[in-house]
């Protein structure tokens, strides 16, 4: 027997929408402002710590203060993030009523804390791969702080803006374009073609991944919503909520599930952006303490130089040309250009064996001293990126055992660069936390009343939220950033075509339009802030 589908305009009963304009209550305030103090303090305390540990001396406050805007604003991202994107996991429990939308809005940002502490961190270094190279070198830099000034600034204002107007925009495309008008600005700004100022190949692997992840949204939720007409027959599973009854409690607790984990797949995703743009930060300001991983174990650096040593002897081997003069230069050019010249291997083998030595010569990277931290970093980065370009690029036709060393030592700088501390997930996580549970409703109407012309039912919404939650969590474990608006939102409207119930073309067309015009609109703004900032500074 086939299903019928929902036709009654949303509209029609005022019972039927979700209670969404009740304030919270005095404890709910207070415990918001006490946990937002809590992370704060945390985050100061931790820094403190952090650096007290180096035994530094501090002879001026300067750094601290860049560091402290800096912190404010990542942070203020992540938060903006939270109430932007974060209504999309709970718009489907609320207006099915499986939740209250206090409740509701708390329970999502709960688990968007856990996403973001147990992220794997691949995410975050992904993004990094976007920026100029040159301004990763130099971060601590003037024109490193307008770098990230400008991007997190521009993503900040962007978000506002579309939420605003109740558009659920992508916060990944904010950002990524955002890094890309600083890169293409810089470019520009030092004289050459705009396109150098970007690694496309990594903005396009990630551009594929924010451009499929929408039409995958669309069509697997339609799919799993017409197997579900197929095979689950229960005729309440396809029926909008009757005022402000709650589902059967099979159902309720299959939209609660899919709400958690979308929540949990956006922590886990989204959060690690903010992540891995602190690390920048801090690596940038404080070097001494955070631009080596200094908690890897003595046993495991000598290992590092070990390998660092047979790599140089078979890159020597493979290329036994004299190294150029300065190799870090002829590194770094190849890192910004792509273009491979003769002189790229015996350079490479020549940096590798200058890292191997000096962690050698020191025991352990907690005993580099903090003046070398910041050039011990840089070659790692340098060698690193050079290894992945040239492994991704075919140069050097080195043999099986050149190429796996290649891999091993790149591993080994890795994982002696790119880690992220404890604090810095438990301040991202609370940002995004707490974010997820001010600003919600706008978007939330957007997505549960605006985009079919009927109201979700309770299948629907199950099958949007467990694609986006799938689709997500598959991303993460990539290293792809993908847009949680962008999934739910197209789940929703595939569902909505499936049903039968149709589309309102006037929100549809908004929404194309805002997701269309986000990245030039970022790259735009980025591009002009940087270059307002670069003065200024």
């Amino acid at each position: 027997m086939a299903t019928p589908s929902l036709t009654a305009s949303p509209h029609a009963s005022p019972a039927s929408q979700p209670r969404s304009d009740t304030k919270p209550g005095l404890l709910t305030v207070i415990m918001f402002f006490a946990v937002l103090a809590m992370g704060l303090l945390f985050t100061a305390y931790s820094l403190m710590h952090d650096v007290h540990e180096m035994g530094a001396q501090l002879t001026t406050w300067t750094p601290f203060l860049l560091l402290g805007v800096a912190l404010l604003i990542a942070l203020g991202f992540e938060f903006v993030n939270g109430f932007h994107d974060t209504a999309n996991a709970v718009a489907t429990v609320i207006y099915t009523n499986s939740l209250p939308p206090q409740f509701a809005v708390v329970w999502s940002g709960f688990f968007n804390f856990l996403g973001v502490l147990l992220s794997s961190g691949a995410v975050a270094f992904g993004i990094i791969a976007l920026l100029p190279v040159e301004l990763i070198l130099q971060v601590g830099s003037s024109a490193g702080f307008a770098m990230i000034f400008a991007l997190l600034i521009a993503a900040i204002l962007w978000n506002l803006g579309t939420w605003w107007l109740g558009l659920p925009a992508s916060s990944s495309h904010t950002l990524i374009g955002s890094i890309i008008g600083v890169g293409v600005a810089n470019a520009l700004m030092h004289g050459r073609d705009g396109t150098s100022g970007v690694d496309w190949s990594q903005a396009i692997k990630i551009g594929y991944a924010l451009l499929l992840s929408p039409l995958i949204g669309f069509a697997f939720a339609a799919l799993l919503l017409l197997a579900l007409r197929a095979f689950v027959k229960n005729r309440a599973l396809y029926k909008a909520p009757k005022g402000d009854t709650p589902p059967p409690w099979w159902i309720r607790g299959m939209l609660i599930a899919t709400c958690t984990g979308v929540s949990f797949a956006h922590g886990s995703n989204d959060g690690q952006k903010g992540m891995g743009l602190i690390m920048l930060i801090l690596v940038g300001t404080l070097p001494m303490a955070y631009a080596l991983n200094r908690t890897m174990p003595a046993d495991q650096s000598l290992q590092f130089a070990a390998v660092a040593q047979v790599t140089q002897v078979a890159l020597v081997k493979a290329a036994p040309q004299p190294a150029p003069s300065d190799s870090r230069a002829t590194l770094s050019t190849y890192v910004r250009t792509k273009e491979a010249t003769p002189e790229l291997v015996p350079a490479l083998a020549a940096i590798t064996g200058h890292i191997g030595e000096e962690v050698k010569s020191y025991g352990s990277l907690a005993a580099v001293p903090a003046e070398a931290v910041g050039n011990v970093r840089n070659d790692m980065y340098l060698t690193s990126e050079t290894i992945r370009l040239m492994d991704k690029g075919k140069v050097g036709n080195f043999d099986a055992d050149t190429q796996g060393k290649l891999q091993l030592f790149k591993q080994q700088i890795d994982n002696a660069t790119r880690f992220i501390p404890l604090w810095v997930k438990i301040a991202v996580a609370i940002a995004l936390g707490l974010g997820t549970m001010v600003g919600w409703r706008r978007i939330v109407v957007t997505v549960g009343e605006k985009i079919g012309k009927t109201h979700l039912t309770y299948a629907q919404g199950a099958s949007a939220e467990t694609v986006a939650m799938l689709t997500i969590g598959a991303a993460d474990m990539f290293g792809l950033p993908v847009s949680t608006t962008h999934v739910l939102s197209s789940g929703v409207a595939g569902t909505m075509v499936a049903n039968g119930g149709g589309l309102q073309m006037k929100t549809i067309r908004n929404l194309l339009m805002a997701w269309v015009l986000t990245l030039p609109a970022a790259i735009l703004l980025s591009g002009s802030l940087y270059w307002l900032f670069t003065q200024l500074f």
